[in-house]
């Protein structure tokens, strides 16, 4: 069922044999939904968690942009998950300052997350993979990327020093 006003399709829709997720734009309905153990490539994907994933080039080369769009789901917005996030953040934050880049880890609390990975520093896929295991609940994957970041580039600054720069 599609609302005409707004290209809406739901209030839920049957997607890929899951009932449950939110309201998808009509436009959106037919994106791939990403499994955490799938090829990873430049595309917009549906999560399992009801958000849009995109993967593409930054404007800078060096980089691949994630932005993960959660849509407004209270239940991704918990204080656990906002600081899992940040931490994924701060773990490419650290490569990008071990490669000599003046960048800060592109991060905000709230319906958009936007990363942004340097090629060739954490594999797109198990970045990918960490992402969605928090939007799930799992914080494991983030917390072993952000220890092999630590493990190369030194510490990385921690959750509550948003005021700190690292200009590589």
């Amino acid at each position: 069922m599609t609302a005409e006003h707004n290209g809406i399709a739901g209030p839920y829709f049957e997607y890929d044999r899951l009932p449950a997720l939110p309201a998808l734009p009509a436009v959106d309905k037919d994106l791939p939904l990403i499994h955490p153990y799938a090829p990873v490539t430049p595309d917009r994907y549906v999560t399992p968690g009801g958000g849009w994933l995109n993967i593409r080039p930054a404007e800078m080369r060096a980089h691949i942009r994630i932005t993960l769009d959660h849509m407004g789901c209270p239940a991704q917005f918990t204080d656990e998950k906002n600081a899992a996030f940040k931490r994924l953040a701060l773990a490419t934050e650290g490569h990008c300052v071990q490669a000599g880049c003046r960048y800060r880890a592109a991060y905000a609390d709230g319906v958009l997350r936007i990363f942004e990975v340097r090629n060739g520093s954490i594999a797109l896929a198990a970045f990918v993979r960490a992402a969605l295991a928090v939007e799930l609940g799992d914080f494991t994957l983030t917390e072993r990327l952000l220890q092999e970041t630590e493990a190369l580039a030194g510490p990385v600054r921690q959750a509550g020093e948003e005021g700190q720069a690292n200009d590589g």
